[in-house]
C-alpha cells in the first residue's frame, strides 16, 4: 500500500471512530485537521445555533412519528437548516407519500426532499458499506483541502451520496466532483442551499498535501 493510500485509510478510520464518539455525545459535526496524529478538532457550522437546535428537534420528532407509523420500513431522516431529506426504503408508493406528509406536518420544517425508494429494507451489511463510503467521501474532502469539509454533510444510501449544506456554488461543484471520484459511489445528489459568499469571519480551508501541488 503506498503512502497516499495509507494516509487516506488513516483519515477514514479516524473519521469513523470520531463519528461514533460524537454521535454518543450528541455533539455537532467535527473533522480532524492535518491527519489523525494532530488530534485537533475544528467545530464549525454555518447554521445559527437556534437552527441547529431546530434541526435536532425535527429529526427526533419525525423519527418518532415515522417509527410509530412504519414498523418494518427503513427510513432515515436528516434535517439541515430545517430542510428535511428522507432516504431509505418503504413498501410502496402510498407509504412513500405518507412518510413525506408526516415530515411536512412538523411546524419547523421548511421543505422536504423525498428520496425514499420502494422495495425491501436494506441489509445491515449494505448500511455498513454506505457508512464506509460516507467516511471515504469525507476523507477525500479533507485530503483535497479545497473547502472546510464540515460545511458539507454527507449521507449515503445504496451507494448514492447525498450532499447537504449551506455552500457557495463553487464549493458545491468542488464537493460534487470530489465525491464522484470516490470508489463505491454510484451517484451524487446535491441537496444544497446556496449562499453568495462565505461569511467574512470564516477561517479558510486548511492546506493539505494536494493543495501544495
Amino acid at each position: 500500500m503506498n503512502k497516499s493510500a495509507m494516509t487516506i485509510r488513516r483519515i477514514v478510520i479516524s473519521g469513523l471512530l470520531l463519528s461514533g464518539v460524537l454521535a454518543l455525545q450528541g455533539c455537532i459535526e467535527a473533522v480532524i485537521v492535518g491527519g489523525a496524529a494532530s488530534g485537533v478538532l475544528v467545530i464549525a457550522d454555518r447554521r445559527q445555533p437556534d437552527v441547529m437546535a431546530s434541526d435536532e428537534r425535527i429529526e427526533i420528532q419525525i423519527g418518532q412519528r415515522l417509527g410509530d407509523q412504519f414498523k418494518t420500513a427503513h427510513i432515515n431522516t436528516i434535517s439541515y437548516n430545517k430542510m428535511v431529506l428522507l432516504t431509505g426504503e418503504v413498501a410502496n408508493a402510498a407509504a412513500k407519500a405518507q412518510a413525506e406528509k408526516i415530515a411536512q406536518s412538523i411546524s419547523e420544517v421548511r421543505s422536504v426532499v423525498n428520496e425514499l425508494q420502494i422495495g425491501p429494507a436494506s441489509s445491515f451489511g449494505n448500511r455498513g458499506n454506505d457508512s464506509f463510503i460516507s467516511g471515504k467521501v469525507k476523507a477525500a474532502f479533507i485530503s483535497h483541502a479545497k473547502f472546510q469539509p464540515n460545511h458539507v454533510k454527507v449521507i449515503t444510501e445504496g451507494g448514492v451520496v447525498y450532499l447537504l449544506g449551506l455552500v457557495t456554488r463553487g464549493e458545491a461543484e468542488t464537493a460534487t466532483e470530489i465525491a464522484r471520484t470516490v470508489g463505491g459511489v454510484q451517484k451524487v445528489v446535491r441537496v444544497f442551499e446556496y449562499i453568495a459568499a462565505p461569511p467574512a469571519n470564516e477561517a479558510p480551508a486548511a492546506a493539505g498535501d494536494s493543495a501544495k501541488k
